[in-house]
């Protein structure tokens, strides 16, 4: 073989091996693609159409990946053998989460009163309570800013002043004098022919007529305490004549003008105390059971009229920057050294207790520095003016529900330990260091004070 044959040789090893490995690597691309193809087509072909041991394997998952499938796939499990919890579980924050959107959406949203075609202000509100009280001045500003004319009932010059001090054109004293009969008759013909004229806002504008919307009464929270045995006729009368009789009388008074407009009635009252029913708190017990009686006996009878009478349920609230300190309930300590030396060794040890305990949970101070926001209060008010179907019974402020629940549910006995309360003996009253004991706790609640 001469060489030029042996280099053709060479030449043509060259190219098949080059051949080989090009259709080598044809051959396995194409093998790689049918692959891939065979294998989407696996995933994806309907369950029914391949055997499971045709499918492929799914992919491994990421360590993390496969922790939280680990997790679900457990979760899963525990729901498939306790599906009776798992619907509790489900309802029970379902309901939650909707009642805390609603009540969100409640406090939040805007609450104005109805206006003229004018644009001037129609409704109006009465206020039948002391215009030195706390609850009386938050409430009567609020209403004004919302867009009500507001008038506060006065018996006096005096509280005609303090009216006339909050500078609010539309928040107007009324000046009704219960003692006086006629009197009383001339003003509420004198409001009425107000209700009734037509009104010009400005010039040029067209007449309108004003709209009672409603009456709120609001009778004093300051109760006397004490055992019985301290609390004299008078307080009794002056308890009695202040908060039930006047408040009663001033109901009479407006309640042809209230069934004349179809307006409502809006009673306030403490709740705390008439719930618990508390020992040395006879006042007020006896008051707010009245006065509870006096409502659904009104409610009764202006129902088969179609007018909702609606009791408020007050609990404690946050007084403390509305008008001056001296509109605020007293917070000083009992003051039992008055007492008859008899009196003061059978009750003092409890009532210094009871005291102690209630003025550190913000019990017995309705008009504090502790408790809810007024607002709570502004905005419930409102909603009883303006709602179409009000409820009877509004519970506002901390603690109206709480424990108008424990004084219905809760053994008196178990309460009355909770406030401090121990049985004394009439060995143990006599004995003189009492009053060394409750000295010393008067100055301990003097210095918290």
């Amino acid at each position: 073989m001469t060489s030029d044959d042996q280099h053709f040789l060479d030449v043509l090893a060259e190219y098949s091996s080059d051949i080989r490995r090009f259709t080598g690597d044809i051959w396995d691309a194409s093998d790689k693609h049918f692959a891939s193809v065979a294998s989407l087509i696996k995933r994806n072909v309907p369950a029914g159409w391949l055997p499971e041991h045709a499918r492929p394997p799914p992919p491994p998952l990421p360590p993390h990946l496969a922790r939280n499938a680990a997790y679900i796939h457990r979760l899963q499990d525990w729901v498939s053998r306790n599906r009776a919890l798992t619907a509790a579980i489900i309802a029970f924050l379902g309901t939650g989460g909707y009642l805390l959107y609603r009540e969100k959406r409640k406090s939040t949203r805007k609450r104005r009163a109805r206006r003229a075609s004018n644009g001037a202000r129609r409704e109006v509100v009465v206020i039948a309570g002391p215009p030195s009280s706390p609850i009386t001045k938050s409430l009567s500003l609020d209403l004004e800013r919302r867009g009500f004319i507001v008038y506060i009932v006065c018996a006096d010059i005096e509280e005609e002043q303090l009216v006339q001090d909050q500078s609010r054109a539309d928040v107007r004293p009324l000046h009704l004098d219960i003692a006086d009969v006629l009197g009383t008759q001339e003003a509420m013909d004198r409001f009425n022919n107000l209700l009734l004229r037509p009104h010009i806002a400005f010039s040029g504008a067209s007449p309108h007529n004003l709209h009672f919307r409603g009456l709120v009464l609001v009778p004093d929270l300051i109760y006397p305490s004490g055992p019985i045995e301290t609390v004299s006729p008078e307080l009794w009368s002056d308890a009695l004549n202040a908060k039930v009789l006047n408040t009663i009388a001033v109901a009479q008074a407006f309640l042809p003008t209230i069934c004349e407009f179809k307006a409502r009635v809006l009673m306030m009252t403490p709740s705390i105390v008439s719930s618990l029913r508390p020992p040395f708190h006879s006042v007020e017990t006896a008051v707010v059971s009245a006065l509870e009686g006096f409502t659904a006996s009104m409610r009764g009878e202006l129902g088969t009229l179609g007018i909702d009478v609606c009791q408020f349920k007050l609990g404690t609230f946050d007084c403390s920057n509305v008008g001056g300190k001296q509109h605020l309930q007293s917070l000083a300590g009992p003051k039992t050294h008055l007492w008859p030396a008899t009196t003061r060794n059978l009750y003092a040890t409890n009532f210094v207790n009871q005291s102690h305990v209630a003025r550190r949970r913000g019990l017995f101070n309705q008009t504090g520095s502790t408790g809810s926001s007024l607002r709570e209060l502004h905005n419930a008010v409102f909603d009883a003016l303006t709602q179409k179907n009000p409820r009877r019974t509004w519970r506002v402020g901390r603690g109206s529900t709480t424990y108008d629940v424990v004084g219905n549910w809760v053994p008196a006995s178990l309460v009355g330990w909770m406030l401090g309360i121990r049985r004394v003996t009439l060995s143990q009253g006599s004995e003189p260091k009492l009053e060394d004991s409750v000295q010393s706790w008067e100055q301990v609640d003097e210095t918290a004070v």
